[in-house]
């Protein structure tokens, strides 16, 4: 019986993590990539998994762009020095047109948009978008990794002569370390696929190592939205009827 209920709760929890639209594009884009690596561009079936995913993909992210675009005129964080706010607004602004060029991408490649070109040049700029608002992400993961440094070695003075690891302040401010160092990694992968995918240099970046660097960044963006199990109807404390 218990086993039983270890198989439930697990199965239940891969299901509330697939429930989320974010985290079943994140496969697909791992998939796009994988083929994309093993294609290494040059025609078959790996590559038709590539092309076809990719259009796939693009269903997921339909008026996406509305969420960073909410982000841009939001008030940012009290006590965020303004190059980083600069950086920030930079960043939710490439990457919602991005998202908003992409769209116009699918409407060409599904036939609703009928100028082929423009939705091609459109799919360019998008990329530099793209590689744009990576390139912002990283150096603002950079400097709030140095800031967060900063604190705890203070932190870590003041608590000095107890157990770091019980101080709950302490804990937190490792787990946000950790989180914006996986942030960190994946947007400088993610640079690489952009420059990959805008051919700026080719003879480095091949299909193949776009596909290494995709399926890499891929695997870290389906970690990140894990659901948290107390998210779970079982962990959640029940609710009492009043007898009537």
């Amino acid at each position: 019986m218990a086993s039983l209920d270890t198989v439930r709760g697990d199965l239940s929890l891969v299901a509330l993590y697939l429930s989320k639209a974010e985290a079943r594009d994140k496969i697909c884009r791992a998939i796009q990539y994988g083929s994309k690596f093993l294609s290494n561009g040059q025609p078959g079936p790996a590559q038709n998994v590539d092309k076809s995913t990719s259009l796939a993909r693009k269903v997921f992210r339909l008026f996406k762009f509305v969420n960073d675009l909410q982000a841009l005129i939001s008030p940012p964080p009290k006590g965020t020095p303004l190059p980083l706010i600069l950086l920030g607004k930079s960043k939710n602004a490439m990457l919602s047109t991005f998202l908003f060029l992409d769209q116009i991408v699918w409407a060409g490649r599904t036939g609703v948009y009928k100028n082929k070109e423009r939705a091609e040049f459109l799919g360019r700029i998008a990329f530099y978008c793209f590689l744009g608002s990576n390139t912002c992400t990283t150096i603002i993961e950079l400097a709030e990794l140095q800031r967060l440094s900063k604190s705890t070695k203070k932190l870590e003075k003041e608590l000095k002569g107890q157990e770091l690891y019980k101080n709950e302040q302490y804990r937190m401010k490792l787990k946000k370390s950790n989180e914006r160092l996986l942030a960190l990694i994946k947007s400088s992968l993610d640079i690489v696929v952009a420059v990959g995918l805008l051919q700026l240099a080719p003879k480095k970046v091949t299909p193949r190592v776009t596909g290494a660097f995709g399926f890499a960044s891929s695997l870290i963006a389906c970690y990140q939205p894990q659901p948290n199990p107390n998210d779970l109807p079982w962990a959640r404390p029940p609710v009492h009827r009043l007898a009537k």
